[in-house]
């Protein structure tokens, strides 16, 4: 009978408590391996006691009961996104929920020094009232003056889990990035201004002027303009007063933007002078139409590498 292994590599197995011997020499010996060796390897079965995913939910929320039925536990969601994404990769969450996949990744970059970003998605559902659970996260919308809607529990549990992250460890290359943005999806900024001749009567001729619809704000603007023109949403973005006017920059001079009416030459100019790669103002921003063609040829001459847009 021989070694299975050549003797020095036989001896510290031995030395090592690694070998299992069966109960005679009729056996060949085998390998002891033990679990702990293979922590940092991703296996089909994984050991993870089942009230976890609740318990994170409770800390974060000590102020409501058992809000959520079988919430995933936070540190199976860091395990499963570190062995399938890169340090920089996007993580896709269709079905936000209570948002665990978004504090996973916080804690995961807080640890490694990563800079993974997740998008999570979540349809506006109400809370349902009729089970034990749904009337637990009713209550605790009241107590946090959230309304009603599995949404709103997604985003106050990142606004809290960014910040209880922050005040644990941290990786010393860590950004500590914890901050989010909250986009709807909704229709068109612009009004249907699309009609046949023999459609529009005159007394509506004077609703056609601004193609813009009435309720929307600047940053509704700005984000289409954003997505118009494929600039990432993620950027960060500054609001000015400039001149009387709000102004928005994004990352700088990415893009600068301002939706206001009544813009002068003096706001064009100084708005010119930072030679901006984009630049876009609304149809109705200028009184006439002199008015913006002479902003046209401000910027041919201040900063005649920008793409000026009007909408």
């Amino acid at each position: 009978m021989g070694y299975r292994f050549p003797w020095e590599t036989m001896k510290k197995l031995i030395d090592g408590e690694k070998i299992l011997y069966g109960d005679d020499h009729n056996k060949i010996i085998e390998l002891k391996v033990y679990a702990h060796e293979f922590l940092d390897k991703l296996s089909s079965v994984y050991e993870l006691d089942g009230r976890t995913g609740p318990y994170d939910l409770r800390s974060i929320f000590p102020e409501g009961a058992k809000i959520f039925s079988n919430p995933k536990p936070v540190v199976l969601m860091e395990r499963l996104v570190s062995f399938c994404t890169g340090e920089s990769d996007f993580i896709l969450d269709l079905f936000a929920g209570s948002g665990t996949l978004c504090e996973a990744v916080f804690r995961l970059n807080s640890a490694m020094g990563s800079s993974r970003k997740v998008v999570s998605v979540q349809y506006p559902e109400e809370i349902d009232v009729s089970n034990s659970d749904g009337k637990a996260a009713a209550r605790l919308c009241e107590k946090a003056g959230l309304r009603p809607f599995v949404a709103e529990i997604s985003k106050e549990r990142i606004r809290r889990a960014g910040q209880k992250v922050l005040e644990g460890e941290c990786h010393d290359l860590w950004n500590r990035d914890v901050g989010f943005r909250v986009l709807k999806v909704d229709s068109s900024n612009m009004s249907d201004v699309y009609y046949r001749p023999d459609e529009v009567s005159q007394d509506e001729l004077f609703g056609q002027v601004d193609s813009v619809k009435p309720d929307r704000t600047g940053e509704d603007l700005l984000f289409q303009v954003l997505i118009d023109w494929g600039v990432e949403l993620t950027l960060p973005i500054d609001r000015e007063t400039l001149h009387g006017k709000t102004v928005y920059s994004v990352d700088g001079n990415a893009l600068i933007a301002c939706f206001d009416t009544g813009v002068t030459d003096e706001l064009v100019k100084e708005i010119a002078a930072r030679a901006p790669l984009r630049a876009v103002f609304r149809d109705t921003s200028f009184a006439r139409d002199a008015d913006r063609i002479n902003a046209e040829q401000l910027f041919r001459q201040l900063s005649p590498g920008t793409e000026l847009k009007a909408i």
